[in-house]
């Protein structure tokens, strides 16, 4: 996470709620060699405290993972290339406006028959988004069709223990500076992506 203070002040409640609202990261897990990754999605309990997610069965990580071990989920939100002609000042360098959050915590396979429910509640958040869509819902699968698929993947639950923000939004630079490299970012095509940035550099945490 970038060490600057001025990209660190939004509360853990701030945090917690992006990463909800993204529900979808880079599970990393430790070992003797290079780190283990997998792109998951997830979802958060109500308190944000506990992380629920399945990875397929022959995956790195679940191998591994032999008793609850420390771990780290980080969830990465809006980003773009910023230019510094933007800012309408002198001697200034490019740079790369982000958002990103961290929960750390342990990671602990669950009983496969929590996976139904783990899966379940992983749908019906996503389903709700899509309203009016009617929902799509396990019940709508062929029994055993179901069950084969279920066999190759595997409930987890991340205890989150720490939760950490970046919100790189170029609070360090006079409010028209940051002003102007929202305006410039959004005016200079790169996508949505760009647009939802320069939204939340109009309005970094306080």
């Amino acid at each position: 996470m970038h060490p600057n203070p001025a990209f660190r002040s939004a509360a853990d409640a701030q945090n917690i709620a992006f990463a909800r609202e993204q529900s979808f990261g880079l599970l990393s897990l430790s070992t003797d060699g290079a780190p283990l990754i997998s792109h998951i999605p997830f979802q958060l309990s109500e308190d944000g405290t506990q992380a629920e997610l399945h990875l397929v069965r022959s995956t790195e990580i679940t191998r591994a993972l032999k008793e609850p071990t420390p771990a780290r989920l980080a969830v990465q939100g809006p980003h773009s290339y910023i230019s510094p002609d933007w800012y309408d000042l002198p001697d200034q360098v490019p740079t790369w406006n982000y958002v990103a959050v961290h929960l750390t915590g342990t990671l602990e396979r669950l009983p496969d028959s929590a996976l139904e429910v783990v899966l379940a509640r992983l749908s019906a958040r996503f389903e709700a988004r899509l309203a009016p869509k009617p929902e799509w819902t396990m019940g709508k699968m062929t029994p055993d069709v179901l069950a084969k698929m279920m066999r190759q993947i595997v409930p987890f639950r991340l205890s989150i223990e720490a939760v950490e923000g970046t919100w790189k939004l170029g609070q360090n630079k006079p409010d028209a500076a940051r002003l102007g490299g929202a305006d410039g970012a959004e005016a200079a095509g790169l996508g949505q992506e760009a647009a939802a940035l320069a939204a939340l550099m109009r309005k970094p945490p306080a």
